[in-house]
């Protein structure tokens, strides 16, 4: 009798473990699963979300090269007023530091150390007036070698390695030797520890990401108490007759610029798409104040054609 419990105990054992092999393997199948089962939007077209973010990825590996080219002819070269208005927004101050995500080609990083600098001058500037003649040490510690800022640092963040390279490049050729660094990250899960920056600035980047709500909440959490977040983003055109022309603009003229200039049609046209999908001013602010930032308001620029939105870490 003996014998046949425990023969019984080993035969229910062997068919626990057989069972509890089946469970892991579905359990596998379901979480690598997860992101092709879920449906998103790549452009106009409705694709998995693991697909969106490797087509985004190869959208921004054939455009790397004529990015800031192409940037120019598409908006007529307003796109530098734009991120010089998410400068004067954020008006970071020496010693801040800085997050760029999807900041490849280094606009945005490039423009953060040159206010940071000019900020310096002005510090300078005043003390002279007030009759502090600073120092020739304290001079020279104001101006590095390569343009960069003294404790100030920005870390250009970006998934696209030829967006990366692209930056780096031009980072060389303006001597920019110091207070900038190159990361390849995710912007739904970046590589960094919590309360580590004053400033998060996105631009033209986060409508690309396949999960804004997750990219947003990686963004308050890298940020340090009180630290700001910002992001520039093409949206909803408030005036009739502009949105018309913008329309008529965007589908007819910019992927004909991108056949011609970048030899790339589908890839300008998906752009021109992800703009009609991404949430308007009203309901990108709500997806901020959900995702826990507090103070949250947005600017339109050019009629809302960009809209510039900023929200705090309290």
């Amino acid at each position: 009798m003996a014998a046949s419990v425990r023969t019984f105990v080993r035969s229910l054992s062997r068919k626990n473990a057989c069972f509890a092999a089946v469970l892991r393997q579905s359990d596998c199948r379901w979480f690598t699963g997860a992101a092709e089962d879920r449906s998103t939007h790549f452009g106009f077209e409705t694709v998995s979300e693991a697909e969106k973010a490797s087509k985004v990825y190869k959208v921004f590996e054939n455009v790397a090269q004529k990015y800031d080219v192409m940037n120019d002819a598409m908006s007529l070269g307003i796109h530098r007023l734009w991120k010089d208005a998410l400068l004067h927004v954020m008006h970071p101050q020496p010693g801040a530091r800085l997050l760029d995500v999807a900041g490849g080609t280094g606009d945005i990083a490039f423009r953060f150390l040159d206010y940071i600098r000019s900020q310096q001058e002005k510090q300078q500037r005043r003390a002279m007036s007030l009759g502090q003649t600073p120092s020739w040490r304290d001079i020279s510690d104001g101006y590095p070698a390569g343009g960069g800022a003294p404790e100030s640092a920005v870390v250009v963040c970006d998934i696209n390695k030829e967006m990366l390279k692209v930056g780096r490049q031009r980072a060389d050729s303006r001597g920019v030797t110091t207070g900038l660094s190159w990361v390849v990250g995710d912007a739904e899960e970046l590589p960094f520890n919590d309360d580590q920056f004053d400033l998060y600035s996105i631009a033209f980047g986060i409508r690309n990401v396949t999960r804004i709500d997750q990219a947003l909440k990686e963004a308050l959490r890298v940020l340090k108490p009180g630290g700001r977040f910002l992001c520039l983003e093409f949206s909803k055109v408030t005036n009739p007759v502009l949105e018309r022309l913008y329309d008529a603009y965007s589908f007819q003229v910019i992927p004909v610029l991108g056949e011609v200039i970048a030899g790339d049609w589908k890839s300008y046209q998906y752009l021109v798409e992800s703009i009609r999908k991404f949430p308007d001013q009203e309901e990108f602010k709500g997806l901020m104040e959900d995702a826990g930032f507090f103070c949250v308001q947005y600017f339109n620029l050019t009629g809302g054609v960009v809209a510039l939105h900023s929200g705090f870490k309290l």
